[in-house]
């Protein structure tokens, strides 16, 4: 941007009336600055660029005493403008300028970027597994129960699982049966209540984090689907006899441990879930819960009307003892004891 010196705006204070047409001409060709704003001692608001040294230095020799005393004294009928006066005393330029910028049109613009989905339910507390539980997965999930047992280990951790386990939904084998087993003993080992949801499909290892939940917290919507299975062997490629015996031994381990925690969850003998795990076993909400995996089917409305008490419970529970009166009291009349 140009800079006027003193001696520029003095020639521009004494150009005859006739060339101030050219002047302002020639002003509109210069650079504009974005606007800003100065604020003076005498409370008057230029607006000029705050580079311009220029005026930096007239408005902070215009915000002291001296300043204002010169600037009421000055004459009107001067040669020069009045101002330029200030600039020769050195102790009025000592002071600094102010600036102040005015909004822009970015002013409202977030300063970071804004949070994804999965940050903002983990704000509610909600920790959502929509995904087969690869590495990844298994990652994210576990941070996330931590971090929330961080923040406040007496508030409850909801659970919504809509998963294929360690396979994809044609049976493909995604990820090890370690990855269930290191959620299930997040879930065993943190201090809060957890409350687990099943939404879509819980297959495999997503039917034990289902069946982990606190007794009483696990539920399942209208139109869930929940499945246990037996392990399944990864592709082993050309891997040696003795190496597949190996995996397989450990897939027969992996299979008793989850067979162990399913009876534990869901309260059926171990030999039960042994037999029906030979074959997948699949179930609807009412047989999840008749089985054990679940507590409450989530329909709209339903859990209030549920646990809505009867007439006759209620009043039992209040004290109230109901009489039935004899005929000859009058037909049909009862009353209260």
């Amino acid at each position: 941007m140009a800079v006027l010196e003193s001696g520029m705006l003095r020639g521009l204070w004494q150009t005859p009336a006739t060339n101030m047409g050219s002047v302002l001409r020639t002003s509109q060709k210069l650079p504009r600055a974005r606007p800003a704003r100065v604020t003076m001692g005498l409370g008057l608001k230029h607006p000029h660029s705050p580079n311009d040294p220029f005026l930096a230095k007239l408005a902070a020799a215009a915000s002291t005493e001296m300043g204002k005393a010169q600037l009421a004294g000055a004459r009107s009928d001067s040669d020069g403008p009045p101002l330029l006066d200030i600039l020769t005393n050195p102790v009025m330029m000592a002071a600094p300028a102010q600036v102040e910028r005015t909004s822009g049109y970015n002013e409202h613009r977030p300063r970071r970027p804004p949070p994804d989905l999965p940050s903002l339910l983990l704000h509610s507390r909600i920790v959502y597994i929509g995904m087969p539980l690869v590495p990844a997965v298994t990652e994210l999930v576990i941070a996330e129960l931590l971090y929330l047992q961080y923040a406040d280990p007496r508030q409850p951790i909801y659970v919504y699982i809509n998963s294929t386990g360690t396979s994809r939904a044609d049976g493909e084998t995604v990820g090890l049966e370690t990855e269930g087993f290191a959620i299930y003993d997040t879930l065993m080992n943190v201090r809060n209540q957890i409350q687990t949801v099943a939404v879509g499909a819980a297959i495999g290892q997503a039917c034990l984090l289902l069946a982990s939940g606190d007794k009483g917290m696990r539920y399942m919507m209208p139109h869930a689907t929940a499945m246990i299975q037996q392990p399944r062997l990864p592709s082993t490629g050309q891997m040696s006899a003795i190496d597949v015996h190996i995996r397989a031994k450990e897939l027969i381990n992996n299979r008793d441990t989850l067979v162990g925690l399913l009876a534990k969850h869901t309260g059926n003998p171990y030999e039960k879930v042994a037999k029906v795990m030979q074959r997948p076993f699949y179930m609807n909400p009412k047989k999840a819960v008749e089985f054990g995996v679940a507590d409450k089917i989530l329909w709209r409305g339903q859990e209030a009307m549920a646990e809505t008490m009867k007439t006759e419970d209620w009043d039992k529970g209040a004290g109230i003892r109901v009489v039935e009166r004899s005929a000859s009291n009058g037909a049909g009349d009862s009353g209260l004891g």
